[in-house]
């Protein structure tokens, strides 16, 4: 039998395609990057993949504001192909400016009468650019990404990843129907983990089947364990890190 087929969706500026690559096949599945232009110009190639990744960077420079230009690209030329994808079962993944782009495509949080968008990632509370590693706790419900996963670290990169809902109302039914299944945590010091400001706490949301999710923590850069910054005399050097479970939760749930 064929291992799953990932397709890693790059576009200029992605810079964490080959590490996401790389954990989707440390997963066991096949992974293949790709540029959105190249899909563009042959959308039907998404039907040979059952899960598609939009991984994280600074596409296009972020010019505008993050992941927009990405976004409007894939909804002028891909957005049937790509619906179609995630209607039919195959399973999505956003990370850090993927996240952004999700939103902003539809994809993942759209409101399901008008398509408008049912929250949106906005500038760091602080006015700057976070790159730390955060404590994180998953409420997975249905989300297959993150299935087994309790309280971990992550590391994060982002100017831009403040979670905030389109309306108290929003953010409320939203929380209630289960789909904000990340949230910053407090460390084992004691110390609060938000970096952002996002409302709610929440670093990552997916939809109502669980089947497409969105997060600002990148778990491709903790595939092992050493590349955490404390992992002498912590952690196991043959063990795996805690991002490596959502890439092998992926390549399961579609084998």
């Amino acid at each position: 039998m064929l291992a799953p087929r990932a397709l890693v969706l790059r576009a200029p500026g992605t810079n964490c395609d080959h590490e996401t690559a790389f954990a989707f096949e440390r997963a066991g599945g096949l992974a293949r990057r790709m540029h959105v232009r190249a899909l563009a110009e042959k959308p039907a190639a998404a039907d040979d993949f059952q899960i598609l990744c939009i991984p994280g960077g600074f596409s296009y420079g972020d010019d505008i504001a993050s992941g927009r230009i990405f976004a409007l690209e894939i909804r002028t030329r891909l957005a049937d192909a790509l619906v179609r994808f995630r209607d039919r079962g195959g399973l999505v993944l956003g990370i850090c400016n993927g996240f952004q782009v999700l939103l902003q495509t539809g994809l993942l949080l759209a409101d399901a009468a008008t398509g408008a968008p049912l929250a949106s990632l906005a500038h760091n509370r602080s006015g700057r650019f976070v790159d730390r590693w955060v404590s994180l706790r998953a409420i997975p419900g249905n989300c297959v990404f993150l299935q087994g996963l309790g309280r971990f670290e992550l590391p994060i990169a982002h100017g831009e990843g403040r979670f905030v809902a389109r309306s108290p109302a929003d953010f409320t039914a939203l929380d209630a129907a289960g789909q904000l299944v990340l949230r910053y945590a407090v460390g084992a010091d004691g110390t609060p983990s938000n970096p952002n400001g996002a409302e709610g706490d929440v670093a990552g949301a997916c939809d109502s089947s669980g089947r497409v999710l969105g997060l600002m923590p990148h778990p491709e850069r903790f595939v092992d364990a050493t590349q955490h910054p404390a992992w002498a005399g912590r952690l196991d050097p043959a063990a795996a890190g805690a991002g490596l479970a959502m890439f092998v939760n992926a390549v399961k749930a579609v084998s």
